[in-house]
């Protein structure tokens, strides 16, 4: 009998199909499970991070949803730009959906600075969206806001750095960890995720992500301001212990919806929830995505259940 959790087993068992698509001169790669024709979500990495750590939670809405996780631009498989923009990372997204097949109204999912990301996805594409959810990712009041990008302007870091190489695979996996660290996590799934995070270059083995990829981007202080502006649905899902900054504007957020932007904060997890409590966070995502399918969808629900009582009578 296996000593890995069912969730973990499960997930790995489940099939999923890799694609890829050019945007703007960098190719970006995605993986999808689950039916086309199904309702279409879309679900984007953090910082340093890439389409992986969603292995354990896209499996779950498989049975109900066309499900596609993209490394951005400058992450995982994907190609690294020059400069990165936010423009740039929401086309992404949004070319991803096409090319996924994702269908009307996608739903767009994204943790930490993929969150980020999801905000300005729908700054660019509101009414095409079914909605967008938050995880342990928050609006700060613009004059509460501290910008994470600018790097070069504001840190003075050179440019063209490079990451450290490793002579020994082995002792690159041993260097992977979490930003914020956090405890707990399956050693199976932290050795999932970094085994994808590595590529070898010459002289041993180093990280895909681009150390620049903050270097010139600009993030801003408007980020309150367009998510006040978005028409979609939009919700927060949140680490009970995260430490991460970018997650502690929640109650600033449900103070300028009047405490009605759905909010849940799921007990015992910290900022990459995902795997602390795998089928807790799926399951809330899909129950939210289908109540908010049914919403965008409820005349065609209202007419099924006004042709079954007519049928009855």
């Amino acid at each position: 009998m296996s000593d890995l959790p069912f969730w973990l087993e499960r997930a790995l068992a489940v099939p999923s199909e890799t694609g890829s698509i050019e945007v703007a001169g960098a190719n970006i790669v995605y993986e999808t499970w689950g039916e086309i024709g199904n309702p279409g979500i879309v679900l984007i990495h953090g910082s340093n991070a890439h389409l992986e750590w969603w292995r354990f939670t896209a499996p779950f809405l498989a049975d109900n949803f066309r499900v596609a996780a993209l490394d951005l631009s400058g992450n995982g498989d994907s190609d690294w730009r020059e400069r990165y923009t936010s423009e740039l990372l929401a086309e992404e997204v949004w070319q991803v959906c096409q090319a996924a097949e994702l269908g009307d109204k996608p739903f767009v999912v994204g943790h930490s600075f993929g969150g980020w990301v999801a905000l300005e996805t729908g700054k660019h594409h509101d009414a095409e969206l079914g909605g967008i959810l938050f995880m342990d990712f928050t609006t700060a009041p613009p004059e509460e806001y501290l910008e994470w990008g600018l790097r070069a302007e504001r840190e003075g870091v050179d440019p063209g750095r490079k990451l450290r190489v490793y002579e020994e695979k082995e002792a690159a996996l041993k260097r992977f960890r979490f930003i914020p660290e956090q405890p707990g996590v399956h050693p199976a799934v932290l050795n999932h995720l970094a085994e994808y995070g590595l590529k070898e270059v010459d002289g041993g083995w180093t990280w895909k992500f681009d150390p620049a990829l903050f270097d010139h981007m600009e993030m801003g202080p408007a980020q309150r301001d367009t998510f006040t502006q978005l028409t979609t649905n939009r919700a927060l899902m949140l680490g009970e212990k995260s430490e991460d900054e970018g997650a502690f504007y929640a109650e600033h957020m449900l103070a300028i919806t009047d405490g009605l932007l759905p909010t849940i904060t799921v007990p015992g997890t910290y900022h990459h929830l995902m795997f602390d409590q795998p089928v807790a966070v799926a399951m809330s995502m899909k129950m939210l995505l289908l109540e908010w399918h049914r919403q965008n969808n409820n005349a065609a629900y209202e007419a099924a259940l006004s042709a079954v009582s007519q049928a009855g009578n």
